[in-house]
């Protein structure tokens, strides 16, 4: 049984760009798929409703990232095309129009960060993270839980939401230590302000469908229990196949379609998976079926194998010692919070660098957070830059939240025009999520 037009659908297959013609991150990653959807005939199946993209405006773009020297010098149209996806599954939802929807949109975008000096792990622009800022700008939305299922960490989103005690970040992956990013580990847990709403689950090489789904089912749907989102954004990454040729994971098609089922998840949009013949016509095919309420059960892909495709002993013991200490860590997580505060006075600071692989250039980064008493506090970037076609960068940014009051907002400019005197950044960048201008002081 299903209702009429229960899942939304939004296709952007990118044909004008990529960063090789040989690189995995290509067209065909959703051709093959949409082939097997029409071979399937569920585009013209009652329960599934085909959307047109949109274009993302700047505005959109800017309220989520800063760019060196500029946005425009990084994101393309296809890059607009590819969040505005996104926002028109996510438009129809909240109109009411489907239950469900699901951006098959590329480039992807979960390796995008707050500042833009470059391409990321194929990102430059964070898909989701632009997404939820226009479901809160237009919509107030305010709880959001964002559970990625892409092999590798998504450290873009981490950076993004680290600091948001109202934003739920989950991130299942392949362990860190063996796989980009290298990042996504249990301590990862969220900023002082937001102890626990980051939540890392690094799982080993060699975890099939039996580890994911107890993962999903004995931590990540409690966690969504006790968190009360109002809309769940699945970033549906698909490179835990076992045939994703970036990866060693085990997970099938079928079990794709069965944690999306278990999920069910108000948002999808589609982030990795390079297995484009073998693995995403078929994955994809599960989870449109599983989202529009459709039976599942045959979906089995060619290269399938029940005994090669066993998750191994060693595997699922180290799965379920994540899982109790990630429960422990939950279940501690306010006593947590309370600690991470102590002795931290008004500010709180980090320093680190990050590497943009698909561009050479290296981000160096002073970060700042405004500590309140009863709020969530601005945060500043001071972001050098070397390497790459438009030389050496310098831009001091700093993020309003979106839950800001005036207070908040009035110490976020004056700590800015501060900067300013006495620095000697390139810019000096004011981001308000809930204004439609990002402001250069």
């Amino acid at each position: 049984m299903y209702d009429k037009n229960t899942l939304g659908l939004v296709f952007f297959p990118a044909f004008d760009w990529k960063i090789s013609p040989t690189h995995p991150e290509r067209q065909e990653r959703l051709l093959y798929t949409r082939d097997q959807l029409l071979e399937e005939g569920l585009l013209e199946h009652p329960a599934i409703r085909e959307y047109n993209p949109l274009l993302a405006s700047w505005q959109d773009i800017e309220r989520v990232h800063v760019g060196a020297p500029s946005l425009k010098k990084w994101v393309t149209e296809a890059h607009r095309v590819s969040v505005g996806g996104a926002i028109a599954a996510a438009e129809a939802v909240m109109r009411g129009e489907v239950t469900r929807a699901f951006s098959l949109v590329r480039p992807p975008g979960h390796h995008a960060m707050k500042m833009v000096h470059g391409i990321r792990g194929f990102c430059t622009v964070n898909v989701e993270a632009i997404m939820i800022a226009y479901l809160r700008r237009h919509y107030g939305v305010r709880r959001i839980a964002i559970v990625d299922t892409d092999v590798h960490h998504g450290d873009g989103t981490q950076d993004i939401f680290y600091h948001d005690p109202d934003t739920l970040f989950i991130s299942f992956h392949q362990d860190g230590r063996t796989l980009y990013p290298g990042t996504g580990f249990m301590y990862e847990y969220g900023g002082p302000q937001a102890v626990g709403a980051t939540v890392n689950i690094p799982l080993p090489p060699g975890t099939g469908d039996e580890g994911m789904l107890k993962v999903l089912q004995n931590l990540v749907m409690p966690m969504l229990n006790d968190f009360k989102p109002e809309i769940i954004i699945n970033s549906a990454g698909q490179d835990n196949h076992f045939s994703d040729p970036l990866a060693n994971m085990m997970v099938t098609a079928k079990g794709y379609a069965r944690l999306t089922d278990l999920l069910k998840a108000d948002i999808a949009v589609l982030e990795g998976g390079y297995s484009v013949q073998e693995a995403l016509p078929y994955v994809n095919t599960g989870i449109v079926l599983s989202m529009a309420g459709l039976d599942y059960s045959q979906v089995v892909e060619p290269a399938f194998d029940e005994d090669r495709n066993r998750q191994r002993p060693d595997v699922t013991r180290r799965i379920d010692d994540i899982i109790r200490k990630w429960a422990d860590q939950w279940h501690r997580r306010h006593e947590m919070q309370v600690d991470a505060l102590l002795g931290l006075g008004d500010f709180w600071q980090d320093r680190r660098q990050i590497y943009y692989d698909e561009t050479g250039i290296s981000e160096y980064r002073d970060e700042k957070i405004r500590l309140y008493p009863d709020k969530v506090g601005y945060m500043s970037i001071d972001s050098r830059s070397d390497g790459g076609p438009f030389g050496s960068q310098h831009v001091y940014a700093t993020f309003i939240p979106w839950q800001a009051d005036e207070e908040c907002r009035k110490d976020a400019y004056d700590a800015t025009l501060a900067a300013k005197k006495t620095g000697n950044a390139d810019r000096y960048v004011v981001v308000d999520p809930m204004k439609d201008v990002q402001e250069d002081i």
